[in-house]
């Protein structure tokens, strides 16, 4: 089973997804520890779809964000990597304003995959807004060894 890893610290984890998706949708990681991480995003008008409701990605997008960012900081050791290989996601409630928070817990750490269920919730009244699971393939280095 995966541990903790002890250099990946928060300020890491928000620092490295600055120029990428994460950083653009306002995703910030606010807790982590073992078997666990949590996570906000601020509802801005880009998370909107044009029926007014909150996007079903911006939420996937959170979710998948804090459960890729709980599989990097419980890599097992050796690992380079990994990626979402299945996810899904049911969405119960929707807000238009304020922040969405998102939990994730790990299910199962092993070796070459990790399985990660998510809560996304309405910051401010703490209400479910949707539950997602995911499957992540660790990555591991390619053997160096040329073969004839």
């Amino acid at each position: 089973m995966s541990k903790l890893r002890p250099e990946i610290t928060i300020a890491t984890l928000n620092a490295v997804g600055e120029e990428y998706l994460p950083g653009y949708l306002g995703i910030e990681i606010t807790a982590l520890a073992a078997n666990t991480l949590g996570s906000r995003m601020p509802v801005r008008k880009m998370h909107i779809a044009p029926n007014d409701f909150l996007h079903a990605a911006s939420i996937v997008a959170l979710a998948d964000t804090t459960c890729g960012y709980a599989t990097i900081a419980h890599l097992p050791e050796g690992a380079q990597s990994f990626t979402t290989i299945e996810l899904k996601s049911n969405h119960l409630a929707t807000i238009r304003e304020g922040s969405c928070i998102c939990v994730a817990t790990a299910q199962h750490l092993g070796r070459t995959t990790q399985v990660w269920d998510a809560v996304v919730s309405d910051e401010a009244s703490g209400r479910k807004l949707a539950l997602f699971r995911c499957t992540q393939m660790i990555l591991w280095p390619k053997n160096t060894v040329e073969r004839t």
